[in-house]
């Protein structure tokens, strides 16, 4: 029986589902192939993730399929990238994959620590911080 890992990765309001199994090195991001992913720079973030962890496993020789829904072009690409990376390394079980990635960059692992500041009363759909406009004359 092969192994599949299931792992998600979040930024801001985008979330990442990723399915790693062994295959024939198909990466899918929402059924489309990651080379016609679009724009350039979102797929170059996601292939930041699988590059650094060729060094430990053959990329030619895994599935990866990805759902990925709400947020912006970017947040969907860090979620990508978090949710892969912690799929390799879960797949792999090596230690020094998980440093690797950690010395990169942690939020690949970790997730991001920031939060949405929460409305304030009064202002509704505006904003937190959003104040009633004010004529002088």
């Amino acid at each position: 029986m092969s192994k599949i890992i299931n792992t998600s990765g979040k930024r801001k309001t985008a979330i990442a589902r990723t399915s790693i199994k062994e295959g024939r090195g198909s990466i899918r991001i929402n059924s489309r192939p990651l080379e016609i992913y679009e724009p350039e720079i979102a797929r170059l973030r996601i292939k930041e993730s699988l590059l650094m962890a060729s060094d430990y496993l053959d990329i030619n020789k895994v599935d990866i399929s990805v759902n990925v829904s709400g947020g912006g072009v970017m947040g969907q690409a860090d979620a990508i990238a978090s949710s892969i990376a912690r799929g390799l390394v879960e797949f792999v079980n090596n230690d020094e994959l998980l440093n690797v990635y950690l010395n990169h960059d942690r939020t690949l692992i970790a997730g991001d620590h920031r939060l949405t500041e929460p409305h304030k009363p009064s202002q509704s759909s505006k904003g937190p911080r959003h104040k009633r406009q004010k004529s002088y004359r």
